[in-house]
């Protein structure tokens, strides 16, 4: 929920009321009256072509819904706004000779288009007829409109089944031999009107006679309609709090369903698709507003408004240029053409796709309408991140399931149950989907050669989520009702049974899993897009790194705007090719066979070293020790006893079995890893350190400039920081590195002060962080328990996704503040998986922490955050 230019937009004029005329409002009232509304006030001061009207404002709603009654004194401002609107327009409401109609409609602050009720025609009952005929001419608009308004208030007002109405509707239709309704003459239209009037009443829902009930009842209803279940569920999609309340509009209603001569459109400044520079839109002759956005019609594009009306196209294309200078943005209108004059019934900035958000920004910079502080604020990280995915071309209302969101992008491929198939099958050509439970450092050729991954188990920082978001893969994990049956070839999702290489998408920036193909739309190639995130980078404070772990990992992130690697991994250097060398390290007998696996090892990892220093030269580098236990590196424990009860294992499988079974944890996450695997097997420790220094050492002879920080995980207390500090200065005497510590553990956060004095940095891993602070197992609630936690409002949000502020975020505050009181020279980042999430980069900025750390696939989404971060902090741009 972003604020926009339109808030700073002319100043309130409003006195307290519960009722204001649009000629005493502006748009900076938008809280109070609605952004319909104040935008309606702000397009009569401008003075453009408004039907006029008054709003009842939000106090008055929330008061309602507070109260479950009309306040007192509403209904007296209401009855006497509506004298002035009737002395202005020469009519009154439900006057047979000159009545006035006038529409209901609803107008939160921020836009919420079709969430709410809407009630047109107000006024038109049988016995305004007579005199909307005179007025008009028209006895079939007369009949149309009481139509309209008897399903309109029957639906809205009395809850009645819109089948009831649309029944009769197409009876009438049919048994007049037309085509639609509009073909209907005024008789039939007569006809069904009345038939809606006595459906209505059948059900035990009389529609009122008197007009100023009916006003008073319809008000209600939008009222009521704030808190209706699409309200409901759109506010809680778009971050909109529930206590705003609604404004509701009542307005003079012209018709655009007078005849031939009339009509009515919807209209943007811009293409809100494309953000092509040039007005857009549909538009309806003879017809109402609804009939434009319901769908029930064939519109005309509004490049064609000319050929019928070119005095009103002419106008109102005046019109648009007019608002879109004052707004400063693309508005939306809705328009009516009443016997040939024009009217300006709405506008609003107007809802845009992320392809025209990014041009609308960059080009409204070149054309001095805003300026880059307003360009960058306005695109949104969200619409980034999927410019820079692919993403499915068409909406799924359906999906199979919805698991969590790894990794970024949308993938199509054939179902792949074993990491062997996935390669077998890419070799083919064919594009490859691999679904496992969960994976493991064996499936990583697989996962490789992949478009996708899916897995039932497993969360934001599994296996199979890290790997995939270090590889650019997109990857739905953790999606709990996905049942895989690799003996029988399928995978069970609810009632559909999908088979080993059938078609299936996901969508790892939504978790949506589809059966069949979906149609993709690539990533977009737009120059804009470096322009802006340029612009951004000149405004943010933090600084952005990148998680990398890998030679390729560092050039893609480098690509991306990193300033550098904030985690590198070491343990992801181990998968593929060279896990059999771990493994021979972890299956050694004594230390003389220890030692001669580790040589191979570290000559290898010496060269990953240089590789990776070689691609971030000029950049620092925070190199981690291993962490992860050392059964991560070992087949699964429950396959090899299953190969032994089927005498499928040779002397190595024995021995691999032998092993597992020794290294095996009940709770691995709070077990043997981390500094605790440094105690255990210091030798792992001392190559890896040999290593990296070697590779600085080699990296100064090239001439180059490798800025390199070992860094301890998991570390709990200062004894053990000692320890480990010690370990590496005995391998790296002369070496010029510097040393962090990672902060996981809520003790070390606490003891944050004692820590600092023995390193250069710190950085929060603030998914083990989270896990610990909550006591949650982040793989095992991911798919079960969390979704629940959400949907009953146990959580705000899911903690592994955005930083817990209220407990986890003191902790990273807190221990930022007494570390940099040790050691003023500090220090802070963020590596956990929230570095790339938007909300906690915000946290990020406010506790004054350096940098963050994430994906190289959002690098640039996490460059655009801190900016906003840092813009929020200083403002919005005057706009005079």
């Amino acid at each position: 929920m972003n604020t926009t230019l339109q808030d700073q937009v002319g100043g309130s004029k409003v006195d307290a009321s519960w009722v204001v005329p649009f000629a005493a409002g502006r748009a900076a009232d938008k809280n109070l009256l609605g952004g319909k509304g104040a935008n309606l006030c702000e397009m009569t001061y401008i003075g453009l072509p408004v039907p006029p009207g008054f709003i009842v404002t939000t106090e008055a709603c929330r008061a309602y819904l507070a109260e479950g009654d009309v306040p007192e004194g509403l209904l007296d401002e209401v009855m006497a706004s509506l004298r002035e609107l009737e002395r202005d327009a020469g009519l009154r409401l439900g006057d047979p000779t000159a009545p006035l109609l006038v529409s209901v409609r609803s107008g939160a602050p921020f836009s919420m288009p079709g969430m709410m009720d809407t009630v047109l025609n107000l006024g038109a009952m049988p016995a305004t007829v007579p005199g909307l005929i005179d007025l008009t001419g028209d006895a079939r608009h007369a009949w149309d409109s009481v139509r309209r308004f008897a399903e309109m208030f029957g639906k809205v007002v009395l809850g009645m089944d819109e089948e009831v109405y649309t029944h009769q509707l197409r009876e009438a239709v049919a048994a007049a031999g037309v085509a639609n309704e509009r073909e209907l003459d005024a008789e039939q239209l007569a006809d069904l009107a009345n038939g809606h009037l006595a459906a209505t009443a059948r059900a035990g829902a009389q529609i009122p006679d008197d007009p100023h009930e009916q006003l008073r009842m319809a008000v209600e209803a939008v009222f009521r309609s704030w808190n209706g279940s699409r309200a409901r569920a759109y506010r809680r999609v778009e971050g909109i709090p529930d206590d705003l309340g609604t404004a509701v509009n009542v307005q003079v209603m012209v018709a655009g369903n007078l005849g031939e001569d009339s009509a009515t459109g919807v209209a943007f400044t811009r293409d809100p698709a494309t953000g092509e520079p040039a007005p857009y839109g549909d538009w309806l002759q003879g017809a109402q507003g609804e009939d434009v956005v319901a769908g029930t019609r064939a519109t005309e594009p509004l490049h064609t408004l000319r050929e019928t009306f070119p005095d009103a196209a002419t106008e109102l294309e005046e019109h648009l240029h007019t608002l879109e200078q004052h707004y400063r943005d693309l508005c939306d209108i809705e328009f009516t053409v009443e016997r040939g004059k024009l009217w300006m019934l709405q506008t609003r900035v107007g809802k845009r796709s992320a392809t025209a958000a990014l041009r609308m920004a960059v080009d409204m910079v070149d054309e001095g309408l805003i300026d880059q502080d307003e360009a960058v604020r306005r695109m949104r990280p969200e619409q980034l991140e999927a410019l820079l995915h692919p993403r499915f071309a068409d909406t799924v209302r359906d999906p199979l399931t919805t698991g969590l969101a790894a990794s970024p992008g949308a993938a199509v491929g054939h179902i792949a149950l074993t990491a062997d198939s996935a390669v077998a099958r890419a070799a083919t050509g064919r594009p490859v989907l691999l679904v496992r439970p969960e994976t493991s450092p064996d499936d990583l050729e697989g996962m490789v050669a992949s478009q996708g991954l899916l897995t039932s188990r497993g969360g934001l920082v599994s296996h199979a989520a890290v790997v995939a978001r270090g590889f650019g893969i997109p990857a739905v994990c953790g999606a709990a009702d996905v049942v895989i049956d690799a003996k029988a070839g399928t995978v069970t999702i609810g009632d559909t049974v999908l088979h080993d290489d059938e078609m299936c998408s996901i969508d790892g920036s939504s978790g949506m899993v589809v059966a069949g193909e979906m149609e993709l739309v690539p990533a977009d190639d737009d120059p804009r897009l470096e322009r802006l995130l340029l612009w951004a980078d000149e405004r943010r404070v933090l600084g952005v790194r990148a998680n990398a772990d890998t030679a390729d990992d560092a050039r893609r992130a480098r690509v991306g705007g990193a300033e550098g690697i904030g985690l590198c991994r070491t343990e992801h250097q181990f998968l593929g090719e060279r896990l059999p060398l771990v493994q021979r390290v972890i299956l050694s007998e004594g230390e003389a066979e220890e030692t001669d696996a580790l040589v191979d090892l570290e000559a290898r990892q010496r060269q990953d070293f240089i590789d990776l220093l070689t691609e971030m030269d000029g950049l620092p580098v925070t190199v981690r020790l291993l962490d992860p236990p050392l059964h991560e590196f070992l087949p699964d424990l429950d396959e090899l006893l299953v190969a032994e009860a089927r005498g499928e294992l040779d002397a190595q499988g024995e021995k691999l079995l032998a092993a597992a079974q020794t290294h095996r944890e009940h709770d691995p996450m709070m077990g043997t890893r981390g500094i605790r695997l440094g105690v255990l097997r210091p030798a792992l420790y001392r190559t890896q350190v040999r290593a990296l220094v070697a590779a600085v050492a080699d990296r100064r002879r090239a001439g180059g400039d490798p800025r390199v920080e070992i860094m301890f995980p998991l570390i709990s207390t200062e004894a053990e920081l000692i320890w480990a500090v010690k370990l590496v200065r005995d391998e790296a005497a002369e070496a010029e590195v510097s040393l962090a510590t990672m902060i996981e553990t809520p003790r070390a956060a606490l003891l944050a002060g004692d820590l600092a004095v023995h390193v250069d940095a710190f950085s929060f891993g603030t998914n083990d962080l989270t896990q610990m602070t909550f006591g949650l197992s982040r793989d095992d609630v991911a798919g079960r328990l969390m979704p629940r936690e959400l949907e009953l409002g146990l959580l705000p949000a899911d903690p592994f996704r955005t930083l817990d502020a209220v407990v986890v975020g003191e902790l990273v505050r807190n221990a930022t503040a007494q570390g940099r009181a040790a050691n003023p020279r500090l220090t802070v980042g963020i590596c956990g998986e929230h570095g790339g999430d938007p909300d906690s980069i915000k946290l990020a900025h406010a506790y004054g922490l350096d940098y963050v750390s994430c994906s190289a696939a959002r690098l640039p989404v996490a460059r655009l955050a801190a900016a906003h971060a840092a813009l929020e902090v200083t403002g919005p741009a005057d706009s005079a």
